[in-house]
């Protein structure tokens, strides 16, 4: 794993025999018109506009990247390593999630707009990070990186707990996120040949339409890491460790293999640490109004 700490208009002419209109005809038209207009300002104030120029601008529905993870209970982690021990039944809240990681538009834009500097690996064609590839997955950032993008877009990274509930799709008993086993026409990861991040949602969404769970990138997440965190772990919506030295990566990436994809695998790097193969996403509270 390559990482880097950071230091023509048409009318017709009316005809003589136009119909009268009513005054109490044109004031119910008149209504209906303001009705329109409050429903298209309602649904602007819900998009952004991304791009260098009004010719370039491209609008996005925001409430349209976000999936709504619905609350339950589930398995969490595995026997097969002493730091997913023991599986633990886990109560997760409804939330939001983001359907795909962040891209390099969507990151370019909030370093254009905050000052905020760039990845360290900005423009490095082989990692497919930098304007040439808009909707690839951002890459080279640290998890302080993407706690500051998440606060400046009203979001937050998702807890560890979160991202294994929502990866999981509603599927129990299952290794990845579509099923018991993985193919290279399920997710980017070694074995499908792509040699770096794809465009995001290039594969199939699993149970919950968030795509990319497996492969593609791995994925900062809020926790702190503790290997002997589960057995002590609270069963419902914990947040992790309250200290610690790392902070936890969730999912498999281009450069990961099967097992490393595998939906309870556990990874953790400093989080100033930075990696050609490590992005995020994000998750946003759901309240009820």
């Amino acid at each position: 794993m390559f990482s880097i700490i950071r230091t023509n208009r048409h009318s017709k002419a009316l005809s003589s025999t136009v119909p009268t209109v009513s005054l109490h005809a044109c004031i119910h038209i008149l209504h209906v018109c303001v009705s329109y207009l409050k429903i298209v300002k309602e649904s602007f104030a819900n998009v952004n506009f991304v791009g260098d120029s009004k010719e370039n601008m491209t609008l996005i529905n925001i409430t349209e990247e976000l999936a709504l993870i619905p609350s339950g209970e589930f398995l969490m982690g595995s026997d097969l390593e002493e730091d997913h021990k023991p599986v633990h039944k886990v109560y997760i809240a409804s939330f939001y999630m983001d359907k795909y990681e962040v891209t390099n538009t969507k990151y370019l834009r909030f370093c254009k707009v905050t000052g905020h500097q760039l990845p360290e690996l900005w423009n490095m064609e082989g990692f497919r990070c930098g304007p040439n590839y808009p909707n690839h997955p951002v890459v080279g950032v640290s998890w302080h990186d993407a706690v500051e993008y998440a606060v400046w877009c009203g979001k937050r990274p998702p807890t560890e707990a979160e991202w294994e509930y929502a990866a999981r799709g509603g599927l129990s008993g299952m290794s990845y996120p579509n099923g018991k086993t993985l193919h290279p026409s399920d997710g980017n990861y070694t074995e499908s040949g792509k040699g770096g991040p794809v465009a995001v949602g290039s594969y199939p969404p699993n149970g919950f339409g968030l795509y990319d769970m497996q492969g593609n990138v791995v994925e900062w997440v809020l926790d702190f890491y503790d290997p002997n965190y589960y057995p002590s772990s609270p069963s419902a919506n914990p947040q992790g460790p309250s200290s610690g030295k790392f902070r936890v990566i969730r999912g498999g990436g281009w450069h990961s293999g099967p097992y490393c994809n595998r939906v309870y695998f556990r990874n953790a790097l400093p989080p100033n640490w930075v990696d050609f193969n490590v992005g995020f996403r994000c998750a946003k509270e759901f309240n009820l109004e």
